[in-house]
């Protein structure tokens, strides 16, 4: 199915190691380590201004690190869904399908098309131009747009951020029905600590000020069986909160200051 052909689990799609990265006089990343196996769903998990998005474009080979190695199984097939779809708005539904299609010679692979497009519960809008699609139908349009590559390996930049709630739900569903069937990788942005708890495998908690990574979380219970109340997510949520709580104590203990300047 996939490009770099079958693996297993156990094998390694993506390794970044001592990974540095500065934007003038301010460091974003230093010394950073991180793996992806193959077929595991993996997040970065982060507030804005963690360097989130610098790891995961420097994973992606969309910016180049200014030192470190990055290593990859054979010649894995990269697929791409950002926050904001990036849809070709002269060319209807089917049509962005089979552009991207014709980048590998899968443009005749109608029947996954037709699949994708079932999936998405957008079967009856393969002839819609993006403008006439809601934001959602856009967005799943995005998202199966990049299974239709046959990918190795999707980046995922934060693509439920500006959605509903319900919508959010059945993106995920939709990604991880896709996922558990194909073996397909999946490298996800986010900022929900919920988000990350119930998609991935693996968890990178970013942070600023550690210019980088300052935890790892695996989560063995299967997908489809999490739920934030269970013990062990809800250990890992609190966790989660918890590394992230130095931001409020900060504004706490500011308290006065505000009192007296406002």
């Amino acid at each position: 199915m996939s490009a770099g052909g079958k693996m297993t689990k156990e094998q390694i799609m993506l390794k970044l190691k001592n990974i540095n990265k500065s934007f003038q006089d301010l460091t974003v990343l230093k010394n950073l380590d991180l793996e992806i196996n193959q077929g595991e769903i993996c997040c970065l998990l982060g507030p804005s201004g963690s360097g989130k998005t610098t790891l995961f474009r420097i994973a992606a080979g969309l910016e180049k690190a200014d030192s470190g190695e990055i290593t990859k199984n054979s010649d894995p097939r990269f697929a791409y869904v950002f926050q904001s779809p990036r849809l070709l708005p002269w060319k209807n539904a089917e049509e962005n399908l089979i552009f991207v299609q014709k980048n590998y010679g899968l443009e005749s692979e109608k029947s996954l098309r037709d699949l994708l497009f079932r999936l998405a519960k957008l079967e009856n809008f393969k002839t819609a131009y993006p403008d006439e699609l809601s934001g959602g139908m856009q967005q799943r349009l995005e998202l199966i747009r990049a299974f239709a590559v046959k990918p190795d390996l999707v980046f995922l930049d934060e693509p439920f951020k500006s959605l509903d709630m319900k919508t959010r739900m059945n993106l995920r569903k939709l990604i991880t029905v896709i996922q558990a069937e194909t073996g397909i990788t999946l490298f996800l942005i986010t900022h929900d600590p919920e988000e990350a708890l119930l998609l991935a495998d693996r968890i990178y908690i970013m942070a600023a000020e550690k210019q980088g990574i300052i935890k790892e979380i695996k989560i063995e219970k299967a997908r489809e069986k999490r739920k934030i109340s269970d013990p062990e997510l809800y250990q890992h949520l609190e966790n989660i909160m918890d590394i992230f709580s130095d931001l409020v104590s900060d504004l706490e203990d500011a308290g006065d200051e505000i009192k007296r300047l406002f």
